[in-house]
């Protein structure tokens, strides 16, 4: 497979659906990862631990958002390149089951593994 062989319109819209949903999670805004309030008299002790547990947890969710946002974007300009489609470490082609499976993924098969 080479990269003409890729649907890059296809991939584009995938990517840019995703990008989407992103942001739609961005812009609802996320009231747990606010800061906890330390009044125990308003909440009790478990009550902030769950806070602060989901605080957290929120915390890591946008972390892993922003993180995928950056691999998106990045996956866009390889479309606009023209470079899409190939590993990033030995050049060589991403499968297309493995490109619908997550678009914006980097690496061949070969070299995941070697990463994991």
């Amino acid at each position: 497979m080479t990269t003409t062989e890729i649907d890059f319109a296809y991939f584009k819209l995938l990517l840019e659906k995703k990008q989407d949903e992103i942001n739609e999670i961005i812009e609802t805004g996320d009231t747990a990862a606010q800061p906890v309030e330390l009044d125990q008299t308003r909440v009790g002790r478990l009550s902030r631990m769950d806070a602060l547990q989901a605080q957290a947890m929120s915390l890591e969710a946008k972390r892993r958002r922003d993180m995928e946002f950056v691999r998106i974007k990045s996956a866009l300009q390889r479309i606009e390149q023209e470079t899409y489609g190939k590993c990033l470490e030995c050049s060589a082609p991403v499968s297309l089951a493995r490109l619908e499976n997550n678009p914006s993924v980097t690496l061949c098969i070969h070299c995941a593994e070697r990463h994991e």
